[in-house]
């Protein structure tokens, strides 16, 4: 391929993959801050609210292996065309959903639709870019995710403010069919690095049962309903463990996790980050709209303060760690976070909102120093037919991050506020929840600096 040519399909590709990753957390960000005017339509209680967020969640974190698995069987470019035209299908359906029990199945089909592109995303960026240019692309490709979350709570605190909560699901369809006439036309290479394999689908089956029962038991806790079914997923985790080391072609080669500590580590380590960060919009959104009383427009333009920070130091962070130790870069960022987390768990009524706009901003440079390095640092780790499976495995742990995260949202809520709606009358109980979890958070984020130190000392990444 001549130089030109080979520089075209690189660009092309980078802008095709950053604007749907951009897409899937624009939906996320921007949902957050329509809650309370979903729970105001549909009545739902607070439990009932989160699963809103946590469904869509659940779905992604189902697929996303199987999603990597069939990317290298069948081709890399397929299955994150294929996610884009279910996610935007189901994004326009789930405008129209008539009751919040339809409105979570639907955002059940969005996350699979979703799962499917990003499980390839960054695997198609591997394949495209050089291991000297992969971190700064992987940093533009990230930067892209939290300009999402930046867009999201402005643009759809002012849509819910204006139009409604319905019409983010509405102006998300355009970006859909973008997104998928530049993916059919723009990525005009395929990659299927292991499709002599065949797919495994009882491997499928015992992920996807026993996640789906772990996490819906951790939203249930602390009832025996709870502790059943958290059990039955560990049970379920083990018996998946044990059968990919007796299958030909396991859909998650396990291998990687006992034979690259690089890979274990850095992937650990963004399991601890997001099950520690990912509440942080869902929270502040709830806490400056009910106990600050502020517009979900107001809240949008505070909350937009710790991504757009992020994205702007993301292709920083993505460039610094194509020559220093991404696990440097990574710890740093790490305790930088788990610090604002900290201040965060003394919020109260009467916390200033320049305050926790400075903390929401440090907030977004510890994420930035974060996750660019520590995704360079995974897919530099593993050999190119690899690429799907750590891309899906790495993006799976970001979900079950961000799983556990609502989960412990959701248990907090059942505790301390029942099943009751979040209201002026019991803010007080929502804050002292608040405050906890925020404790809660931070210590699993010291815990993480632990395993992206160890990483650092244990190789060159």
């Amino acid at each position: 391929m001549k130089p030109n040519e080979n520089a075209m399909v690189k660009s092309s590709t980078l802008w095709v993959v950053s604007l749907s990753v951009f897409m899937f957390s624009f939906m996320i960000s921007s949902v957050n801050i329509a809650l309370p005017a979903i729970q105001a339509e549909f009545s739902a209680s607070a439990v009932l609210l989160s699963w809103v967020a946590t469904a869509y969640l659940l779905a992604s974190g189902v697929v996303l292996v199987p999603a990597g698995k069939l990317g290298d069987i069948y081709g890399r470019k397929k299955i994150f065309t294929i996610g884009i035209v279910v996610f935007s299908v189901f994004t326009m359906v789930t405008a129209f959903a008539p009751s919040i029990y339809w409105l979570i199945t639907f955002r059940v089909l969005q996350g699979i639709g979703a799962a499917m592109s990003m499980a390839t995303s960054m695997a198609i960026i591997a394949d495209v870019f050089p291991v000297n240019e992969r971190g700064k692309a992987m940093g533009v490709t990230v930067a892209c995710v939290y300009i999402g979350y930046s867009v999201g709570p402005f643009v759809g605190g002012w849509l819910t403010s204006l139009l409604g909560w319905r019409s983010i699901f509405f102006i998300n369809a355009p970006i859909g069919i973008l997104s998928l006439y530049l993916s059919v036309v723009k990525i005009r290479k395929e990659w299927a690095d292991a499709e002599n394999e065949r797919f495994d689908m009882i491997g499928g089956v015992l992920y996807g049962g026993s996640l789906s029962s772990m996490m819906v038991g951790l939203t249930v806790l602390p009832g025996w309903t709870g502790i059943g079914l958290v059990i039955t997923g560990i049970i379920g985790f083990v018996i998946f463990a044990y059968y990919l080391t007796k299958t030909r072609f396991p859909i998650l080669d396990i291998r990687l996790f006992y034979s690259n500590r690089t890979f274990t580590f850095s992937s650990l380590a963004a399991l601890i980050n997001y099950s520690a960060t990912f509440a942080v919009a869902f929270l502040l959104s709830l806490y400056l709209q009910y106990v600050k009383g502020m517009t979900p427009q107001a809240t949008g333009i505070i909350l937009v303060s710790q991504p757009l920070v992020q994205a702007l130091c993301s292709p920083m962070a993505g460039r610094l760690s194509d020559t220093t130790k991404p696990a440097v870069i990574a710890s740093s960022g790490m305790g930088l976070t788990a610090l604002m987390l900290l201040s965060f768990a003394f919020l109260t009524a009467a916390t200033p909102i320049f305050i926790i706009v400075c903390e929401l901003m440090i907030l977004g440079l510890g994420f930035a120093l974060f996750s660019s390095p520590n995704m360079n640092a995974i897919m530099s780790s593993v050999e190119k037919n690899q690429y799907g499976i750590a891309s899906g495995t790495v993006a799976t742990m970001r979900l079950i991050g961000q799983m556990l995260s609502m989960a412990l949202v959701t248990l907090a809520f059942s505790l301390f506020i029942g099943d009751r709606e979040i209201s002026l009358a019991n803010h007080d109980t929502f804050l002292r929840s608040t405050n906890i979890l925020f404790l809660v958070f931070t210590i699993t984020c010291i815990v993480g600096i632990y395993f992206s130190l160890n990483r650092s000392k244990a190789t060159q990444q």
